[in-house]
């Protein structure tokens, strides 16, 4: 199983993760949710006002967000060998920045929370009925605590 990772920055922000480590834990939360295909994820790293474009116009609320999942859906025509696009991430590094100072975490762990939770959304998993929130946030945490990262659910309210 190969995941293909595409990062491209469209931030400023001094304070970003290496690409490298982006793509381990988009790769660990796709091995831990039993996905044995090969994939491609795209990855894009926006300023608040993208963000804030993107979170009113496909999903109704005009403010920046820290993370919006686009899941790429069934595409038919793909040749045999080719990789199966699983989606894009979008993920605003201020709000993420902000959201680590105010939360007391990391800046390290709150980026791979992110990601790893925008790659389960792609994955089709979700938080809005509490039995489906138990499940994807015990996998987070599962796949977090593979990189040394604790309880990101601990001390705040799920992320959003």
């Amino acid at each position: 199983m190969t995941v293909h990772v595409d990062v491209e920055i469209a931030s400023d922000s001094a304070t970003l993760p290496p690409v490298d480590e982006i793509a381990r834990w988009l790769r660990r939360a796709v091995v831990a949710a039993g996905r044995d295909s090969d994939l491609e994820i795209s990855v894009r790293v926006v300023d608040e006002a993208e963000m804030q474009e993107l979170n009113r116009d496909f999903r109704g609320q005009d403010k920046p967000t820290n993370v919006l999942s686009f899941p790429a859906g069934d595409i038919r025509g793909l040749p045999p060998d080719a990789s199966t696009p699983l989606g894009d991430i979008v993920v605003c590094a201020a709000v993420v920045d902000s959201e680590a100072v105010q939360q007391g975490k990391s800046l390290g762990d709150h980026w791979a929370h992110m990601l790893v939770h925008g790659t389960l959304h792609l994955l089709g998993f979700d938080h809005v009925a509490a039995a489906d929130a138990e499940i994807m946030e015990g996998l987070e945490m599962r796949i977090l605590s593979d990189f040394g990262i604790s309880n990101p659910y601990k001390e705040s309210p799920r992320e959003t």
